[in-house]
């Protein structure tokens, strides 16, 4: 058996006219974050620190923001292929554990669903998605609302 750990890293800027979605799920707010994609910083993250566990480059290379087919993707759907990716390697999910950082909206509340929704893309037990959620005490980007970052760890093993 071999074990991988991979760290991934997101950031977005939030704007008004779009929608907010985090984890899979979209939140009631008046912004929402800026992206090719739908954003979703955590998604991101995560499918970054699954490729970097299974040293297969980054979201990016395999889902460019300069590609049609990605224009306005569903996140959701990024994971359920990195999954896949990583998979054809011969590598499956162990763990997770990730942050979001955004000063609002209040994220504690939606954690579960989140977890929930994250578990059934990766085919895991929802015990195996940790997701916590802080602020930045109103310092930097985050602090002034401007944006949403999110750092996850994952485990794989072979």
């Amino acid at each position: 058996m071999m074990i991988r750990v991979g760290f991934g890293y997101d950031v977005h800027q939030l704007v008004e006219g779009r929608p907010l979605w985090m984890g899979g799920i979209r939140l009631e707010h008046e912004k929402g974050l800026l992206g090719h994609s739908d954003a979703d910083v955590l998604i991101h993250a995560i499918c970054d620190a699954l490729l970097g566990a299974a040293n297969m480059r980054d979201i990016g290379y395999h889902f460019p923001d300069t590609a049609a087919e990605t224009d306005g993707i569903d996140s959701k759907v990024i994971l359920r292929e990195t999954i896949r990716l990583i998979a054809q390697k011969g590598y499956h999910f162990v763990n997770l554990d990730a942050t979001v950082c955004a000063e609002r909206p209040k994220l504690n509340p939606h954690i579960p669903q989140m977890q929930q929704c994250l578990a059934d893309i990766i085919g895991t037990d929802p015990d195996n998605v940790s997701i916590k959620a802080t602020t930045t005490e109103r310092l930097g980007f985050t602090g002034r609302q401007e944006g949403i970052s999110a750092y996850a760890v994952v485990l794989i093993e072979r």
